[in-house]
């Protein structure tokens, strides 16, 4: 089956054929690093994160570009609100986004370019959409595009020219309210660079418009981001692209919010969850699953309870490959199923994708107790090929290995590989009691054992080749 996706601008399915055979083109807006990461800022890093994921197990050599927006209206208002250089605060705020991702185990982009890095490809651009005729600029420096004169503007927002609102204050020097500004004068006291047309900084918009060119080329596949980004965002950088003569982007592709009591999660509401508070709550690998785990498209409500819930379904499937390799020495990755294909390639369907794993787990269960060791090791290999595309497999090394120090993926955030070691001689030695208990018909003391290992938050189950243990 070939993977479709839904495309905002048309609003239909389409089948992906990429501009260039075996090699896929996309670009995500990242982020504007005014302030520390929510959960909302990095829902799309992991939702784009399983799509590159996906096009790469379907054979597909990616090139993903994520931006950096380290200089903007607000990232100046929040940093000399807190008497610290613009400049200090981006750099703090873009360290924070890394972080954040690296720890819900987002791979890095192949390139993330930082809009105060391409300053002379802004310029460029810039002059070759006024040498259209499709731009200008005003006496105090600024310069903008003649929005009702670019072809096909609103084809993406769906947005009336007549009814359009940029959410710029106005300015004198603009032929009509609804152009937009894609080089700002510097205010007394702003950073800014001097151009043909004055001293200024760039305006949103313009620094994607050129980065993508310059990485990706005039026209590339798929570009993602937030829902929130269509307008005025997406839609002017399409603008300034189709100004400029390029093609820009074949797809759009644009994620849902995070959600508190129905409205989109934001400073302004209060309602801010910062991933490290809510790492307080759960492991990384937890709360990367929840994140990921509703359609990219829909709204996902927040709640305590969802995200509790969503990691007892992901220790569930982690629970059933620590068993696996407990009883099979080892589980190597094997091939995943192909309902699991089907859903994915549904628009990446992974509520469909999830049904899939835990059917599979259930299966895999029945054959641990069963002690069928054949066909526990062709389904755990089969949920390992398809939680690693999910960017959650336990026993990955992203996980697991030697880069997963300090994501918390042990027994609880922020444990060590050495407390797990020195737990499990603990909880072997207690198991090894109990088996000697019962082995005498000493079941009192066997309970014994089972219940003060259950009152610590360590669970046994009893199968075919021995008792097991879990923290749950």
């Amino acid at each position: 089956m070939t993977l479709r996706i839904f495309d905002t601008a048309t609003r239909e399915l389409h089948d992906f054929v990429p501009l260039q055979e075996g090699h896929a083109s996309v670009y995500l807006c990242g982020a504007t690093v005014q302030s520390v990461p929510h959960i909302g800022h990095v829902r799309s890093g992991v939702a784009f994160d399983v799509l590159r994921n996906w096009l790469e197990a379907k054979g597909l050599d990616v090139a993903f570009v994520r931006n950096v927006t380290d200089i903007d209206d607000k990232i100046l208002s929040k940093s000399a609100e807190n008497g610290r250089p613009w400049w200090e605060w981006a750099a703090t705020h873009e360290r924070e986004f890394s972080r954040a991702y690296d720890l819900l185990g987002v791979a890095a982009p192949s390139v993330e370019p930082r809009a105060t890095g391409h300053i002379p490809e802004m310029i460029a651009y810039i002059q070759r959409i006024i040498d259209a005729g499709l731009a200008y600029a005003s006496e105090d420096g600024s310069v903008y595009c003649r929005t009702a004169q670019v072809p096909e503007y609103g084809f993406l927002s769906h947005q009336k020219l007549d009814e359009l609102d940029q959410g710029e204050d106005a300015a004198p020097g603009k032929e009509d309210p609804r152009d937009f500004a894609m080089w700002k004068a510097a205010k007394p006291g702003e950073p800014g660079w001097d151009t043909p047309w004055g001293f200024g900084r760039p305006g949103w918009h313009i620094e994607c418009s050129a980065m993508s060119r310059k990485y990706l080329g005039a026209r590339f596949d798929i570009h993602a981001g937030g829902m929130d980004l269509q307008f005025p965002h997406h839609e002017n950088e399409a603008a300034q692209a189709h100004a400029a003569g390029d093609g820009f982007a074949n797809l759009w592709m644009h994620n849902g919010w995070v959600t508190m009591s129905g409205e989109k999660m934001a400073k302004s509401l209060g309602n801010v969850l910062s991933v490290p508070n809510v790492l307080t709550l759960v492991r990384p690998i937890e709360l990367r699953y929840y994140l990921g785990s509703a359609h990219y498209r829909s709204m996902l409500e927040y709640s305590e309870t969802a995200l509790q819930e969503a990691a007892a379904g992901f220790r569930r499937i982690e629970k059933f490959l620590t068993r696996a390799v407990e009883v099979l020495g080892t589980v190597d990755t094997g091939t995943w199923l192909p309902a699991f294909e089907e859903a994915l390639d549904d628009d990446l369907a992974v509520p469909q994708a999830l049904a899939v794993i835990h059917d599979a787990v259930r299966g895999g269960n029945r054959a641990l107790e069963a002690g069928d060791h054949a066909q526990l090791a062709e389904i755990a290999g089969a949920v390992r090929a398809m939680v690693g595309v999910l960017g959650v497999d336990p026993l990955s090394a992203t996980w697991s290995g030697p880069t997963a120090q300090g994501r918390g993926v042990g027994i609880g955030a922020g444990s060590s590989d050495a407390a797990t070691a020195a737990l499990d001689v603990l909880v072997k030695a207690e198991l090894e009691r109990r088996a000697s208990a019962k082995a005498e018909k000493d079941y009192a003391t066997a309970d014994e054992v089972r219940d003060r290992l259950k009152a610590a938050g360590v669970a046994v189950t009893d199968t075919a080749d021995g008792a097991t243990w879990s923290l749950g």
